[in-house]
């Protein structure tokens, strides 16, 4: 079966390879993106395969001198080793050839907003969208503020593969820390949710405009200041769904009614795919849940420095790394549980 495996990926890598190369395809735009992201797609399982051609190779011709010179424990050892290479990058194969999310290229729209705790629920999200939009920097992604304020926070990140990495933020973020607000010094434990959307882009989600109501009123700061003194700030209502999205953030009606139909697109999307893939979508209400303390993917102890995962049951000890934005070995720890779940529901299907 491996073989035959290999076999495919060899002759699909070989194909888009000419592809890529082929004149008519390089003067279609589109169609060469289209190409050059399978190509980059499939590259790392042909390298795979490749090193899985070449610890066969080495099987067989340490097979083929112990036949011909009898028993030598140098040989006895290669053959060892390469058969345990070979058994290695079988299963590196299979993971790397698992069905992969469909919206993983895409950009995110992330949602952070505080949960239980109070005050410092609101100063816990405030944390979050900091530790989350140096993670993007790091990794070189965009990021485009949407609507902050008040404990909310809305922003995009913007870049091929941005879904793939952060879609594992997506649930309820719990702290436990003596808060800025604690004389008394007490540890107290609070929680913020987070939202991780695709982007949908118009060919995802039609939107019709006789389906939406779309308010606009004075923009306010915090405790009903006004920060603007023309009607700027938006409100789309979808009356089908009663999605509701507000966006004040820019001086601009025009601007606001741009951010609040991005959002309002990526939810819509969201929420497609919910309904018709639960087991690989979850929605935004499952993600997102109540803002329990009970409810949540990962904690935060400040006392032990650590963070962990509940999910994988990992716990790392750099909790100031991770909240400066390095997320490498929880992102990696994560993706590579879900190419294994996926792997075992190809293997029942």
């Amino acid at each position: 079966m491996i073989e035959e495996l290999v076999k495919q990926i060899e002759g699909r890598f070989a194909e888009l390879g000419g592809q890529m190369t082929d004149p008519e395809v390089i003067s279609d735009r589109a169609r060469y993106a289209e190409v050059g992201r399978a190509y980059s797609q499939l590259e790392p399982a042909a390298k795979l395969a490749t090193e899985w051609r070449r610890a066969q190779d080495d099987a067989g011709g340490a097979e083929e001198m112990l036949s011909e010179i009898g028993e030598d424990t140098e040989l006895r050892e290669e053959l060892a080793r390469a058969r345990q290479r070979i058994e290695q990058l079988e299963e590196e194969i299979r993971l790397a050839m698992v069905e992969r999310d469909p919206n993983d290229e895409k950009s995110v729209i992330v949602e952070i907003q505080g949960g239980a705790g109070g005050e410092e629920a609101g100063l816990w999200a405030g944390d979050l969208y900091r530790m989350l939009t140096r993670y993007a920097e790091r990794l070189a992604f965009q990021t485009e503020s949407l609507d902050i304020g008040e404990g909310k926070y809305t922003f995009a990140i913007k870049g091929d593969g941005a879904y793939s990495v952060f879609k594992f933020e997506g649930g309820t973020h719990r702290v436990q820390r003596v808060p800025q607000t604690e004389s008394q010094g007490r540890i107290h434990t609070s929680t913020a949710t987070v939202a991780v959307l695709p982007e949908a882009e118009d060919l995802d989600v039609q939107v019709d405009p006789n389906d939406l109501q779309i308010d606009v009123y004075r923009s306010s700061g915090p405790g009903g200041q006004s920060v603007n003194t023309t009607d700027s700030a938006v409100r789309i209502t979808h009356k089908p769904s009663g999605i509701v999205v507000s966006m004040q953030d820019e001086k601009s009606q025009l601007q606001n009614r741009e951010k609040a139909l991005r959002v309002l697109r990526a939810r819509l999307y969201e929420r497609a795919l919910a309904e018709q893939q639960a087991e690989l979508a979850a929605d935004r209400r499952s993600q997102v849940g109540t803002g329990d303390r009970a409810e949540k993917i990962r904690t935060y102890n400040y006392g032990e420095r650590r963070v962990t995962d509940h999910r994988i049951k990992l716990t790392v000890h750099n909790l100031d790394q991770v909240l400066e934005g390095e997320l490498d070995e929880l992102t990696a720890a994560l993706q590579a549980d879900e190419k294994r779940r996926r792997l075992e529901a190809q293997a029942v299907a």
